[in-house]
């Protein structure tokens, strides 16, 4: 099996496929560091430098305003304490929260891009380890040898897995060494608030906690590796089935894009939340944004991905090991 992986990341390497993408993060990560980097300029020279902890200490009191007010709700009480212990942090460890650090800036572009960009970086490689075989005339070379085809098929399927680890690794460790190169590498331990449930609409705020910048970076790395292994075993499922490598890139790209658009527009379908792209944007779950549909959870999207990733995995299994590649 080892031979048979080695075999596949050679192939893969020989490509340049890996190469590509990793320049792509580079360059992605360049231009979005430069934005920050400018508009950062551009809100410095507008409103000149204005001290941030008076800014917090003001935000600070105003949310003590809020608090002793009869009208606040006990749950609303208990979120303002946890905003200002996160303030009180920023003040009493002497970081600036508007000043962009490498960890703030990876977990912003992991939050935009988890639901999309990796996916289809992800989707390049795994839509042509199989097809490739068949465009390339070496599918039959490639089973004349004396190894089962499920043994054959498990090797690729091993390559994208690291292969996907590869990427989501380099994506962290590319951003965080341009980001930190111009922004610095503060903000390690700064304080993030996680655990909102919205329910109609609503914010509730019971199971609310602040942790680490760097513990909320890790989970955010592990979500994502998630949502792009479910979308990559899809993809090797369409390598399988499909021929044709472009034909599967298209419609794989079809889902992905009708699943942004489908976020915006099934709130009233109950039965969407079953669709694997309306449960792509796991990221959400770690803020306050509303689901999709209402009820949906982060342990509901994480079933409903891996389930689906299940059931491309044996489809992918059981068509290849019984189908006349002939």
């Amino acid at each position: 099996m080892i031979n048979l992986i080695y075999n596949e990341m050679v192939k893969l390497a020989g490509k340049k496929r890996i190469v590509v993408i990793l320049a792509i993060i580079a360059i992605l990560v360049s231009l979005f560091t430069y934005a920050q980097y400018k508009e950062a300029e551009e809100t410095r020279q507008r409103y000149g430098s204005v001290d941030w902890r008076t800014v917090l200490e003001q935000r600070i009191g105003s949310w003590e305003n809020r608090m002793n007010a009869s009208r606040t709700s006990e749950e609303s009480r208990q979120e303002l304490a946890l905003r200002i212990a996160q303030q009180q942090y920023y003040l009493d460890y002497d970081v600036n929260p508007a000043e962009p650090g490498a960890p703030t800036f990876v977990r912003e572009f992991v939050k935009s891009g988890a639901s999309l960009l990796f996916p289809l970086l992800v989707m390049v490689v795994a839509s042509d380890l199989v097809s490739s075989e068949h465009s390339g005339g070496t599918v039959k070379m490639l089973l004349t040898r004396p190894v089962r085809r499920w043994r054959i098929l498990a090797s690729k399927y091993v390559t994208l897995v690291l292969c996907v680890s590869l990427i989501i690794t380099a994506f962290g460790v590319l951003s965080l060494v341009i980001a930190g190169g111009v922004f610095g590498f503060r903000g390690w331990n700064a304080p993030v608030l996680t655990g909102f449930a919205v329910h109609a609409g609503e914010i509730g705020a019971p199971a609310v906690r602040f942790i680490p910048q760097w513990e909320y970076l890790l989970m955010q790395f592990g979500l994502a590796w998630f949502v792009s292994m479910a979308v990559a075993t899809l993809s090797f499922m369409l390598s399988v089935l499909i021929r044709s490598t472009a034909a599967g890139m298209g419609i794989m790209l079809a889902c992905l894009i009708s699943g942004m658009i489908l976020q915006g527009m099934v709130e009233s379908w109950e039965g969407a939340k079953y669709l694997f792209m309306v449960n792509l944007d796991l990221q959400a779950y770690l803020e306050n944004a509303s689901p999709p549909v209402e009820g949906m959870t982060l342990g509901f999207s994480l079933a409903i991905l891996l389930a689906w990733a299940a059931a491309g995995a044996a489809v992918s299994w059981g068509v290849f090991t019984r189908r006349d590649m002939y």
